[in-house]
Parts: C-alpha cells; sequence; structure tokens
C-alpha cells in the first residue's frame, strides 16, 4: 500500500476503529468502472476513497454512548444520526484536506442515492457482493432477487455506513484489493439469497458463514422494536415516555425486525447489466 495512503488510512481508523467502524481504502475509478454514468462519481478516477461500515462493537462503543450523551434531545433516526456524528469526526481529523463523506442513506432530490454502498463494500474488498448472477442456473425464475453483501469475519452481522472521499488526493498506483469469496458453493449462495430475500427476519442469512462476533441480545432487541420505544428498552426514556410494559410490542420473546438491518441500505450493481434490485430495509 501507497505510504499516502497507509498514512491517511491510520489517521481515519484511529478515529473510527475504537468505536467499532472499519475502514478500507479504494480508488473511485474502481467503483465508477461498474456503474453506468448516473450512479458514477463525479471525481477523477485515481481519487482517494474509504469504504466506512460498522461492526457488531459498533452498538456498545459508539451508539449507545451517543444515546446517553443525547437522549434528551430529539433524534428522528439515533443510528444515522450517530453515524454522522462519527463521519464527522473524520472531516475534522484531515483539516488539512478536502473531505465529502456520503452516508448509505443519502439520496438525490430525484432519490437516487448517492452511493451504491454494496458496490463501493466490493471494490475496496471489504465484503463480497453475492447477487443472483453469481448463482450458475439460479432457481428463481421471474422473481426478483436482491444481493447482499458477506463479511468474511462478520457475515452478515455488520452494516455498511459511508464512504469517506478525498478529492484532490489520487493514488493511481493502489493495487486493488479483492473481497473474499466466502460463499463459493452453488448451494450455499441459493441458500443465502434466499435467506436475505425471504426469511430475513430470523437473522439466520447472516451466520451463512461463522462468525466471529454477532449482535448482541440486547442489540437485536434494539432494532427489533419500533423505532418510538427503543430508547426506553435501553432505558433511557424519559418517565413520560415510557411505554406500557404491558405493550406487547415491548415482549421480547415475540420481537421481529421490522425492517432488516442489512448490510446496506442502498443497494447497489456489480455491474450496469444489472436490474436495480429492490430490498426493503436499512
Amino acid at each position: 500500500m501507497e505510504p499516502q495512503v497507509t498514512e491517511l488510512k491510520q489517521k481515519i481508523e484511529n478515529t473510527l476503529c475504537p468505536f467499532g467502524f472499519e475502514v478500507y481504502p479504494f480508488q473511485v475509478a474502481w467503483y465508477n468502472a461498474l456503474l453506468p454514468p448516473a450512479f458514477q462519481l463525479h471525481l477523477p478516477g485515481p481519487t482517494l476513497a474509504f469504504l466506512v461500515l460498522s461492526t457488531p462493537a459498533m452498538f456498545d462503543r459508539a451508539l449507545k454512548p451517543f444515546l446517553q450523551s443525547c437522549h434528551l434531545q430529539s433524534l428522528t433516526d439515533p443510528v444515522d444520526q450517530c453515524v454522522a456524528y462519527h463521519l464527522g469526526r473524520v472531516r475534522e481529523s484531515l483539516p488539512e484536506l478536502q473531505v465529502e463523506v456520503i452516508a448509505d442513506y443519502e439520496v438525490h432530490p430525484n432519490r437516487r442515492p448517492k452511493i451504491l454502498a454494496q458496490t463501493a463494500a466490493h471494490v475496496a474488498g471489504a465484503a463480497y457482493y453475492y447477487r443472483r448472477q453469481d448463482v450458475e442456473a439460479d432457481p428463481w425464475g421471474t422473481q426478483r432477487i436482491s444481493g447482499v453483501c458477506i463479511h468474511p469475519r462478520f457475515g452478515g452481522w455488520f452494516a455498511i455506513r459511508g464512504v469517506v472521499l478525498l478529492p484532490g488526493v489520487e493514488v493511481p498506483d493502489l493495487p486493488p484489493t479483492k473481497p473474499l469469496d466466502c460463499v463459493p458453493a452453488r448451494a450455499d449462495r441459493i441458500a443465502l439469497l434466499e435467506g436475505f430475500n425471504f426469511h430475513w427476519r430470523d437473522w439466520a442469512y447472516r451466520d451463512v458463514v461463522t462468525p466471529q462476533e454477532r449482535y448482541s441480545e440486547e442489540q437485536k432487541a434494539y432494532f427489533s422494536t419500533p423505532p418510538a420505544q427503543r430508547l426506553a428498552l435501553l432505558g433511557l426514556a424519559q418517565p413520560s415516555e415510557q411505554p406500557s410494559s404491558s405493550s406487547p410490542e415491548l415482549l421480547l420473546t415475540t420481537l421481529i425486525p421490522n425492517r432488516p438491518q442489512n448490510p446496506s441500505r442502498t443497494q447497489g450493481w456489480l455491474g450496469p447489466r444489472a436490474s436495480p434490485p429492490a430490498t426493503p430495509g436499512p
């Protein structure tokens, strides 16, 4: 890796990694090469970028402290606001550079996503993006099948949070890093895509590879609870905001995620010929 990339990566990791994030460098050209013009980033190809993802540790290291410090304030989307706070710290850590941060959920006025996060994760070597095109003679006919990224160490127990772009920093000699194909067998790929598309509520697709770490039961309960009651679940709501303990929505034995904590909410292509996927959830 080029010394400049190593130095910048270290600075960003020093800012983010203690809070449960991981960072992966890539060239804008690698991303743009796989996408039609409407979805490309309008920067020179050798521009340096970093993919940022959150590991299971982010919940305890970043989100819970953030909620504890902000629980008297109005938070519209605590997870996104927590991630935005930490990505903003990256900008502060690099005052000498122009830094552009794009969160995975950001869209243009026409609702087109600003970044196709799963494509970015794949080209950065962070996680392998499995799609139906990766299944020979797939069995799904005309069904719409969305792809999903799998991390070699965390399986599906992670989330892509965004990219950090450094306009003006060009690294033409940065060698590409291929993502690890950790689900090589056709049958396993079929099971993964079917689990992700049809049975995501049971969390099982995330275990397609044995993960080093999973979401804790508390974290799973948090993401399974209706957003308005999540602070109460962590004991952070004001007394007047505490819902009735008899509310069936707080019975953890019957909790079902109201939308999947996918590796990415803004789905991506790996090639311009692929159809845009329609995946529910963040």
